[in-house]
């Protein structure tokens, strides 16, 4: 990926055919480790094509990949009707939240964690 990201870079700054010394120059500068191999790869790649078509071919791509959670079940609201209970007002969502604070904080046991 950091291969990828120094030829994107390379190009970036106006060069359209990174070489092999420009990508190593540019991942050095920064202290990274890099593999000959791989940048030898990546540029037989791209040789020759347009980084442009290359991106926007690549996005078409994962465009087709699903992306998100597991597809859990999404809460809905119900409506409120008009004889049923009445939402819970601001003071009394104070008082729950009062209580929940107590709930989970702890008192000190007679010892510490860090003791």
């Amino acid at each position: 990926m950091k291969v990828v990201a120094a030829y994107l870079l390379a190009v970036l700054g106006g060069n359209t055919s990174p070489s092999a010394e420009d990508v190593k120059d540019i991942l050095g500068s920064v202290g990274a480790e890099f593999d000959d191999d791989r940048i030898e790869l990546l540029l037989s790649q791209v040789k020759g094509k347009d980084i442009t078509e290359l991106i926007a071919a690549g996005r078409e791509k994962l465009a087709s990949v699903p992306a998100g959670g597991g597809g859990g079940a999404v809460a809905v609201a119900a409506p409120a009707s008009s004889g049923g209970a009445a939402a819970p007002t601001a003071a009394e969502t104070k008082k729950e939240e009062k209580l929940e604070e107590k709930e989970e904080s702890d008192d000190d046991m007679g010892f510490s964690l860090f003791d």
